[in-house]
């Protein structure tokens, strides 16, 4: 042994910088009281200079850590890929749609400029181009709707006449798309579709029979686009002649009302809103012809009480694809439509023991030829990609292993390659692929640990990578299709000083074993002078819900406020129950119709573990969730019989029958079918067995997660003489927007006043 290298790294401050201390020792030279004298006094500096350098630290404010930004990471907006492939347009500042070049990186135009509209266009939120990139198609003044969609008002800006011209004057649109040729754009007004000619400049009404809260065309109802993820309900054929659209008849479906109290006498905002079990929309599928301006339904089927999630055309501008679910979501169909009879087959169908996870609009992808198709399936008990044929014919399996799919990045038809991520490397990471549709050479192009998420030229030529790990905020750079590194766009160098000036504690991961010797993925946030020998309270935080994952080694823009706890000196943990994703088929639907039953075993054996930590205070553990992280953190409470000191839920929903048909059925079935499934993992139905400190907190405009949850439980507690503490914030919906520093310094004091 030549020597022994002590390296021990402090927090710099930009007017305070502590050096590393660095000792060699040669042991072959020195005695044993040497080196007793010299370790000692090692550890002296050490403790003297971890006390000097936690006074350099910045303390986190609460505006800071929520809201602000203040530690939230650049990222380049907008991004388009140019037909060339070698120029890429960006969104600056909000105001500018700016050209660049790949191979240069230099800024080489300024296509649309707000500065010179300020009269006519109020901001830039996103755009499109046209076919030949001749024209633009802006959005501009957005007004929320629901989660997705939005009204605002839409331009459509020449850029070689570098003119700029509304596309309708009579009223805000939603879902302005411009045809495949360019020449037109649709969009949606009053549940109603349109149709500008924009070389005529002339305005068509092609739908007639929208009515609020009975018909709507061209967009999803609420559930639609809560749970299957989209917020446009038409598509354009390839050839720009024929318009294939969503009918929504929501007139059965049964109505949820939200008193709002922003006027002198509150008024009652109303909505369809199915249940579990209850009646949703019936959906229908129609074609319109430009040229007859005739409507042509499709054949669905004779099955009314199903689900069509996605419609989309093939190559052959008179050829439709729509997939089809079944009520219980365990039977996905391919119909492929003839536009002009209206005539449907099934080309391809598929069953799954419990249920198909929720389809996107990469379920299924129609390549160029004409002829096949790529499709995703978890029939080898995890999600991979296959080749098919339009006629239903499996080629071959694309990708193959024990690890999970994550997203389809990219189709370079004319080489026959794909990209796409998947957690083969690790579930925590996402790393990105190449690989040919034969399933045959595959590529690593993002070795690099951490979440990957690429963005490729039209060409394939090259691509820019989003990329960050769990104490390394957003990294973007542009590689070629080899994956090698041309330059970095965005390092945030900022963001990442202000980590070091406050201190952050870095976030490490581990396992925490459960029963059937399973192993939970979970995360811990440690004080930067984090003790062994002392012990800590532990503040756990839990989403927990079905199809999601927060254990992830990507850049968490909650950070500031975690690291806030942290610096009060907390622990901070987060463990993946089962349930969860990035594990597999098995791991995921294991909770199959009986939501919360395992995951708040999980989440309470993994207290009983961390209580057990040498360096845990076991009396003192407390635990917070969101949504479906607030349910869990309800029968935490409830079902824990004492583990947790404390518990704050947000948003919770307490009984599976008070939400929507489409998410609950899928993991639960109906309650007429399951409803032991329903009551035995209600928390309202253990309200008499709370114990700890309680904060139950609810936005009252909710309209995903709707206020009755939280009155009903509330009264299950007032009924059980149960002590808890309950705030309601006025006229907010489910993410709070308006009130996120009320409520967070809210919940900070909750935490400071009971952990």
């Amino acid at each position: 042994m030549e020597n022994i290298l002590f390296h021990y790294f402090f927090g710099k401050k930009s007017e305070t910088k502590l050096q590393t201390i660095k000792f060699t020792v040669k042991y072959i030279s020195m005695n044993l009281v040497n080196k007793i004298i010299l370790f000692s006094f090692w550890l002296l500096i050490v403790f003297i200079s971890s006390a000097i350098s936690q006074n350099t630290f910045k303390n986190i404010k609460l505006e800071d850590a929520v809201g602000s930004g203040y530690f939230y990471p650049n990222r380049i907006e907008e991004i388009r890929s140019m037909l060339d492939g070698e120029h890429y347009t960006t969104l600056d500042k909000g105001t500018d749609i700016v050209r660049y070049n790949y191979a240069t990186g230099k800024a080489e135009d300024v296509l649309f400029s707000l500065k010179d509209h300020q009269k006519e266009i109020y901001n830039i939120s996103s755009y499109e181009f046209n076919s030949d990139e001749t024209k633009i198609l802006i959005t501009s003044n957005e007004e929320k709707l629901y989660r997705h969609s939005f009204l605002a008002e839409f331009y459509v800006y020449d850029i070689k006449q570098k003119r700029l011209m509304p596309v309708s004057k009579n009223g805000k649109q939603q879902l302005a798309t411009f045809s495949p040729i360019g020449d037109k754009v649709a969009f949606v007004r009053q549940n109603n579709i349109f149709v500008v000619d924009l070389i005529k400049n002339q305005e068509t009404q092609i739908t007639f029979d929208g009515k609020h809260n009975e018909i709507i065309n061209g967009a999803p109802d609420w559930v639609y686009e809560e749970e299957f993820s989209f917020n446009k309900g038409f598509e354009w054929s390839s050839d720009g002649l024929k318009l294939a659209y969503m009918r929504f008849d929501e007139s059965k479906v049964k109505m949820f009302s939200i008193p709002v109290y922003d006027e002198l006498y509150p008024t009652i905002d109303t909505y369809k809103y199915p249940k579990a079990g209850e009646q949703n929309s019936l959906v229908s599928i129609l074609v319109y012809d430009l040229n007859s301006g005739k409507n042509q339904h499709m054949d669905v089927g004779d099955e009314k009480d199903q689900y069509i999630p996605r419609i989309m055309w093939t190559n052959n501008p008179n050829r439709l694809g729509i997939l089809r679910l079944n009520r219980l979501q365990n039977k996905i169909d391919l119909l492929l439509a003839d536009a002009i009879t209206g005539k449907s087959e099934i080309t391809f169908s598929e069953r799954n023991k419990k249920f198909i996870s929720e389809v996107k609009d990469q379920t299924f992808t129609f390549l160029k030829d004409g002829k096949h198709m790529i499709v995703f399936s978890e029939r080898s008990g995890f999600n991979h990609m296959y080749l098919y044929t339009l006629e239903g014919q499996l080629i071959n399996q694309i990708t193959k292993g024990n690890f999970d799919v994550d997203e389809l990045q990219g189709v370079n038809q004319s080489e026959g390659v794909l990209y796409y991520s998947s957690t083969e490397i690790s579930p925590l990471d996402r790393n990105v692929y190449s690989i040919k549709l034969d399933g045959n050479e595959k590529r690593l192009l993002t070795p690099q640990k951490g979440t990957n998420s690429a963005a490729f030229s039209k060409t394939y030529k090259y691509f820019i990578n989003t990329w960050s790990d769990a104490n390394t905020p957003v990294k973007i750079t542009l590689n070629d299709s080899e994956g090698k590194l041309i330059r970095v766009l965005e390092e945030n160098v900022e963001l990442q000083k202000r980590i070091v000036a406050y201190g952050f504690g870095k976030k490490e991961f581990l396992t925490i074993p459960t029963t059937n010797d399973l192993q939970l993925n979970a995360c811990i946030i440690k004080p930067l002078d984090f003790d062994a020998g002392k012990r800590y309270p532990v503040f756990i935080y839990v989403y927990g819900g079905p199809e999601s994952q927060e254990v992830t080694n990507d850049w968490d823009n909650s950070m500031g406020w975690f690291q806030m706890i942290v610096q009060q000196g907390y622990l901070v943990v987060c463990i993946d129950n089962r349930g969860t994703d990035g594990r597999g088929e098995d791991f995921k639907k294991c909770t199959y119709l009986q939501l919360g039953k395992f995951e708040t075993e999980d989440q309470i054996n993994a207290a009983r573990y961390l209580a057990k930590l040498p360096y845990v205070d076991g009396n003192r553990i407390g635990i917070f969730g969101w949504s479906y992280g607030g349910y869990m953190t309800s029968l935490c409470l409830t079902k824990g019989d004492g583990i947790f000191k404390m518990g704050i839920a947000v948003a919770p929903v307490t009984n599976w029958r008070y939400y929507d048909s489409i998410y609950t059925e899928r993991f639960m079935r109906t309650p007429q079918e399951n409803p032991e499934g329903y009551d035995d993992n209600s928390p309202m139905n253990f309200a008499d067995q709370l114990k700890g400190k309680f904060l139950l907190i609810h936005g009252s405009a909710d309209d995903n997660v709707h206020l009755q949850n939280t009155m009903v439980f509330a009264r299950k507690l007032v009924q059980a003489n149960k002590p808890f503490d309950m705030f309601i914030y006025p006229d907010n919906a489910h993410n709070m927007a308006s009130a996120r520093l009320h409520l967070y310094q809210k919940m900070t004091d909750f935490v400071l006043n009971n952990l």
